[in-house]
């Protein structure tokens, strides 16, 4: 009869703790965005301590809030740290959850990035060009003597995405001249050869 009575006690409390742990996850939420995390908590929690761990369980952030009649968002600014899996803990008094989160970098605006733009001289006469990652159809081509600066050709390539187009030199050498290129977002690149 004792056997069954502790059994049941046992029971009881391990069953409780799962229940607290229930309550707590369901008065609590996290999310990220990119490298950033809002932990969201409902006033019933009272006081807690919010943790942000590596997944080797190291010790990153942690936060204590005390909460009174009012939900809250506690935002983690991750962006010193490398983009990734971590552990968000929250706890209390009575209770402790852990929630897995995964971060990423913010990708760079098409506009803010470089143009890709690649050339190389084939011959000493011609000039292989290439580009690539186009948002917007439409890149300016000029062709300068290296010498004085002077405009010797100009075209207007509308491809959209990528194109490779080879020119040809008359009287030049492909080390005698540069290429200016401006795409339709402004983006510029000079190519020596």
């Amino acid at each position: 009869m004792k056997t069954i009575l502790a059994l049941a006690m046992a029971s009881a409390i391990s069953f409780s703790a799962l229940a607290a742990e229930d309550d707590l996850r369901e008065l609590s939420g996290v999310n990220s965005t990119f490298k950033k995390i809002n932990v969201t908590l409902k006033s019933e929690v009272g006081n807690a301590k919010i943790s942000i761990l590596d997944v080797s369980g190291k010790k990153l952030a942690d936060r204590k809030v005390h909460l009174k009649n009012t939900d809250v968002v506690v935002p983690f600014n991750l962006n010193g740290l490398p983009e990734g899996d971590y552990l968000v803990k929250i706890e209390t008094k009575e209770e402790e959850v852990i929630y897995e989160v995964e971060t990423i970098s913010r990708p760079i605006p098409a506009d803010q990035l470089p143009l890709m733009a690649y050339g190389k001289a084939i011959d000493d006469n011609t000039i292989n060009l290439s580009v690539i990652g186009l948002t917007k159809p439409g890149v300016k081509v000029e062709i300068h003597s290296a010498s004085s600066g002077e405009l010797i050709y100009e075209e207007f390539i509308n491809q959209p995405e990528a194109f490779k187009q080879d020119f040809t030199l008359k009287n030049l050498k492909a080390d005698q001249v540069y290429m200016e290129l401006t795409d339709a977002l402004g983006r510029s690149r000079t190519l020596f050869f």
